[in-house]
């Protein structure tokens, strides 16, 4: 018995130390809140609050999560999981996509492409700053209501 809690023991640590020296791996998991003051969204008008949430998931993916309010006042929330890998994942939420293709561009960067029925809709890439405490998403493309979209957001670590 006591050897069967010992090695339950030595498992769970383990466990615990892979997954610190995961999040280690990934600079994007944390909690991350939006700037506004330092962000711009065209075309407007930009959320009030925006808050991101990414865990480490498995070896090499993320689970992300984010929930805010929009202009309007409504409630925002969407999420995905993914694995680096480059295939199609399903994203909930959204009014633009239904799917997500996340590739790691450098230790830093991630690219996300969101797809919307097999169309690419838009093209996010997000640079987690050398010191851990911000990061900025860069997105591109077209909305839900045709209309492009060029917005550079800043979010800072919680």
């Amino acid at each position: 018995m006591q050897s069967l809690l010992r090695n339950a023991a030595i498992g769970l640590t383990l466990a615990a130390l892979a997954t610190v020296a995961q999040a280690k791996d990934l600079p994007e998991v944390g909690t991350w809140k939006l700037n506004v003051e330092k962000s711009r969204y065209s075309p407007g008008p930009m959320p009030k609050s925006l808050t991101v949430k990414i865990a480490p998931l498995g070896d090499k993916g993320i689970k992300f999560n984010s929930t805010g309010v929009a202009a309007d006042g409504k409630a925002l929330a969407t999420e995905y999981t993914t694995n680096f890998d480059g295939k199609d994942y399903p994203l909930k939420g959204s009014a633009v996509a239904d799917a997500v293709n996340v590739r790691r561009i450098d230790a830093n960067t991630a690219e996300r492409t969101d797809k919307k029925a097999g169309k690419v809709m838009l093209t996010q890439t997000r640079e987690v700053a050398k010191d851990g405490k911000s990061f900025t998403v860069v997105i591109t493309g077209t909305n839900d209501k045709g209309e492009a979209v060029n917005n550079r957001l800043f979010f800072e670590k919680q």
